[in-house]
């Protein structure tokens, strides 16, 4: 093989690479769910679906709150017992667990992943 044909087909594989890894950098954090549902249950037992929440940011629930939490998901969650996601009184769900609130327990009103 020649030197400049060698030269150019090692050029055009570093040039691809570069390309795939910054593309696939770029889209990393776009869009990025907690795969499966967040299932609540309000105080007037409604059952509510929340499927895949993204992973950034404070997601609030009914505005009674819930008083029982599926997190399905594939990560872990954290309850709150404020609309915006701060405060004392937090409740920490792994995936695949429920949380129940104790009938004189304040319920939760809004949850944010942990990733």
């Amino acid at each position: 093989m020649p030197v400049i044909a060698h030269r150019r087909r090692r050029l055009g594989i570093a040039a691809g690479t570069a390309l795939l890894t910054l593309t696939v950098a770029g889209c990393s954090g776009l869009g990025r769910t907690a795969v499966g549902p967040v299932i609540y249950t309000t105080e007037r037992d409604a059952v509510i679906t929340v499927q895949s929440p993204p992973v950034k940011g404070c997601h609030r629930l009914a505005p009674a709150g819930a008083k029982e939490v599926n997190n399905g998901t594939l990560v872990d969650i954290i309850l709150y017992r404020t609309p915006d996601c701060t405060g004392p009184g937090t409740t920490y769900l792994a995936r695949s667990f429920t949380d129940v609130n104790a009938g004189s327990a304040l319920p939760w009103r809004s949850f944010s992943t942990v990733h």
